[in-house]
């Protein structure tokens, strides 16, 4: 009996943790390996910039849009005329059908359509203004098939302007 005694057992939490170290492990090596972000068999997973003159040129670190896997992710667009380079001041309307021709420009050059967005996010300077601008957006997006979209009334934009538009799209 002096034996028994003199023996210790482990810690409830020694034990627990040595049962997650083995559960982690068989999880693991059950799962089979990983497959590299990028390889020249599937170019789904290749990061490609995209970058036309139909919309106005980054002004920064940042790219007109980005292809991963499938999903075009392109930058907020103003009301910038990509041959001047100069922002389209008039009304709400005149700008925020240059900002989705903008977009529009981008989308072609991934080889989408407005069809193909997913998600738009608009980002307006005053909110009241919303309805004048959900109405040139409507000429752009069908409601049979509109993405999913949040617009968000926001103090100031990129040189001050009333819209920027951003969208998310599945390439084909």
């Amino acid at each position: 009996m002096q034996h028994l005694k003199s023996t210790k057992l482990p810690s409830y939490e020694s034990w627990m943790w040595g049962f997650l170290c083995f559960w982690a492990i068989t999880v693991a090596t059950s799962c089979g390996p990983t497959k590299p972000i990028s390889n020249s068999k599937n170019q789904r997973h290749v990061k490609k910039i995209i970058s036309t003159p139909n919309a106005p040129g980054a002004i920064g670190p940042y790219n007109q849009a980005v292809i991963y896997n499938g999903i075009l992710y392109a930058s907020g667009q103003i009301a910038l005329d990509p041959a001047t380079g100069e922002l389209v001041q008039g009304s709400i309307e005149e700008e925020t059908h240059r900002v989705l021709k903008n977009v529009g420009g981008i989308l072609e050059a991934a080889g989408c359509t407005f069809q193909d967005v997913l998600k738009s996010t608009v980002f307006i300077k005053d909110m009241h203004q919303f309805a004048r601008i959900n109405a040139v957006y409507a000429e752009y997006f069908d409601p049979a098939w509109a993405p999913a979209r949040e617009t968000v009334e926001v103090a100031n934009l990129p040189k001050f302007v009333n819209i920027e538009i951003s969208v998310i799209a599945a390439v084909k």
